[in-house]
């Protein structure tokens, strides 16, 4: 996935490994990625680690982790 660098502002979207940031990847783009990216984001991880991260994440905005929580609670 070629990650835009608005999304990952704080850092060079070319270095960014899918396996080793996973969670700082999850996060964000849960919070402010598109509809493409949520999709990928859904296909590439494991459904178990989507709500790990989104239940243990502190960065979050408070409804982005509501709404995500609400979600994946069927899942």
């Amino acid at each position: 996935m070629h990650f835009r660098q608005t999304l990952f502002w704080d850092t060079d979207p070319k270095t960014i490994d899918a396996k080793k940031n996973a969670r700082y990847i999850i996060e964000r783009v849960l919070d402010l990625g598109t509809d493409k990216e949520v999709k990928w984001l859904w296909h590439f991880y494991d459904k178990a680690l989507i709500k790990k991260t989104v239940a243990a994440s502190r960065s979050l905005r408070p409804r982005t982790k509501n709404l995500w929580l609400l979600l994946l609670k069927s899942k």
